[in-house]
């Protein structure tokens, strides 16, 4: 078996998760799709679900993340702001900086299993 280490970094205020893998897949998949709905059914989770993410990141960072148009008639969308394009480029750097980082350790440990 191929071991490989996986970087799951969080910014956290209390018990509240701010900023996390999940929440970047999210931003991730609703900058590719332009819609929360085909993000969060991409994702495997409900649209309420989604939204409420969103409505936490939206609410911690000095500027929205995310701004979303209402359907109706004409199908609505949403797409990331400028800042919420800067938040997933950081936190995406943030990750790999801390995998690389950690990589002399990993090669030591990868030693020690089966």
């Amino acid at each position: 078996m191929k071991y490989r280490l996986v970087a799951r970094l969080r910014v956290v205020e209390g018990d509240t998760i701010v900023l996390g893998p999940g929440k970047a897949d999210l931003l991730e998949a609703l900058a590719e799709s332009g819609s929360i709905r085909d993000a969060a059914t991409r994702l495997g989770m409900s649209y309420m679900r989604a939204w409420s993410l969103i409505r936490i990141m939206n609410e911690r960072f000095r500027k929205p993340l995310v701004e979303a148009v209402r359907g109706g008639s004409r199908r609505g969308g949403a797409t990331l702001t400028p800042t919420g394009r800067a938040v997933l480029r950081l936190y995406r750097r943030m990750n790999s900086t801390s995998l690389r980082a950690a990589a002399p350790a990993f090669k030591e440990l990868r030693r020690l299993l089966r």
